[in-house]
């Protein structure tokens, strides 16, 4: 690969980067300043409105304004699957984005397996129904 293919790579990557982070930025504030539960601003959940009953993503919007807020127990309440899967989701994110899956493949290895993948979906499975049933 020649410097110009690699430098405008690098341009691209960088400039995704920083799209990313400037949206992440601006949604964080949107849900910092307005509350989901509180504003018509934010989409409703249409699983919950057809059924009434809630899927595994309910009360995640709500739990990241809690979070910014840095209100974990009122987060937790909202929806403890998203509260708990937070630290699962920035490895996952340091290994694919930010060099971790050169410095640690087989933890990448390991969190992208089939068996992970099974593992995550069944624990949400099991939070959907157990949710509905309490």
């Amino acid at each position: 690969m020649d410097r110009k293919t690699a430098s405008g790579g690098n341009h691209t990557y960088i400039r995704r980067l920083l799209g990313i982070a400037i949206l992440l930025v601006a949604g964080g504030i949107i849900y910092y300043l307005f509350s989901p539960g509180e504003s018509s601003l934010f989409p409703r959940c249409p699983f919950h409105t057809f059924t009434g009953l809630d899927c595994p993503g309910c009360g995640s919007q709500r739990a990241v304004h809690h979070l910014l807020h840095l209100r974990i127990k009122d987060a937790f309440t909202s929806n403890p699957l998203l509260v708990i899967a937070i630290p699962y989701i920035l490895i996952c994110i340091y290994l694919e984005y930010f060099g971790g899956k050169e410095k640690y493949p087989r933890v990448r290895q390991w969190l992208y397996s089939k068996k992970a993948i099974y593992t995550v979906l069944l624990v949400i499975i099991l939070f959907w129904i157990g949710r509905n049933l309490i």
